[in-house]
């Protein structure tokens, strides 16, 4: 029996993995801005609690309130998150901000908060949800890849940071799952549906592209199964795939780059428009 610290559970991917850990016999503690979307889940395997990746203080006192009430973090899941979709640009630049504070550097804050408990211990595990869009960048997701791209980087360079203190680091590289990512990505359209927008030609393929990882999409509890029998084994795959297109998406970044980019500008409508 391991104890959890999960970020970004209210829903999707974050909900399904508590979720699933708890019924595994873990001791979770389940976290989100909202913990109150969490009640429901709570039970003597399950906590709910408050955390902000992007604020300090929430962060501290919610690793805090883990290591009095458990004794330790066992195992520590960076999945909080947030999408994008749009041309970069045109892109809100506060916007932007926002997916590179939640995706990235909230991933390292939360992850130096627990960092001095394993490294205490000599033992421990960082599982960060990535994408395999870190590894494919395509079109109008351009902040959200390159947050994605981001995470990878760190997660190979804190694996053999953490390695001398017993700490392993594995990412998972997520396709197509269910999540409400989707209905979030549709509120910036309206700004690309502007006369003065550049874009307004173009605004059917950035709403392709903005509900791209919906289409057959892989059920979060499934999705959940899959990576956590495989990321809490004894020995952890260094990067773990699963849902749609998980597998095949990156064998396209082998691609000729030119090739590779028509193939992409024709999926989402960057024909060239007079």
């Amino acid at each position: 029996m391991h104890v959890l610290l999960i970020t970004g559970c209210s829903t999707g991917i974050g909900r399904a993995l508590a979720k699933e850990a708890a019924r595994l016999g873990h001791q979770v503690f389940a976290t989100a801005r909202r913990p109150e979307a969490l009640a429901d889940l709570a039970s003597e395997r399950l906590t709910p609690l408050p955390l902000d990746v992007t604020s300090e203080a929430s962060v501290s006192t919610a690793v805090t309130t883990v290591i009095e009430q458990a004794g330790a973090v066992d195992v520590l899941i960076n999945n909080a998150g947030v999408s994008m979709t749009g041309p970069l640009a045109e892109a809100p630049l506060e916007r932007v901000r926002q997916t590179l504070e939640t995706n990235v550097v909230g991933l390292l804050a939360v992850t130096q908060a627990v960092f001095p408990h394993m490294a205490e211990r000599r033992r421990g595990r960082i599982i960060n949800i990535g994408s395999v869009v870190g590894l494919l960048t395509t079109p109008y997701a351009g902040a959200y890849c390159a947050s994605k791209a981001a995470v990878h980087a760190l997660s190979e360079s804190l694996r053999m940071e953490c390695a001398p203190f017993g700490i392993d680091v594995v990412e998972v590289q997520p396709g197509g799952v269910r999540s409400q990512l989707a209905a979030g990505n549709l509120l910036d359209l309206d700004r690309y549906r502007n006369e003065q927008s550049f874009y307004r030609p173009f605004v059917a393929g950035i709403e392709k592209r903005a509900v791209a990882s919906q289409q057959a999409p892989m059920d979060t509890d499934r999705f959940a199964r899959v990576v956590l029998a495989q990321a809490l084994a004894r020995r952890a795959p260094r990067i773990l795939r699963a849902g749609r297109g998980a597998r095949a998406l990156p064998a396209l970044v082998k691609l000729p780059g030119p090739l590779r980019d028509r193939l992409l500008r024709q999926q989402f409508g960057l024909s060239t428009k007079d």
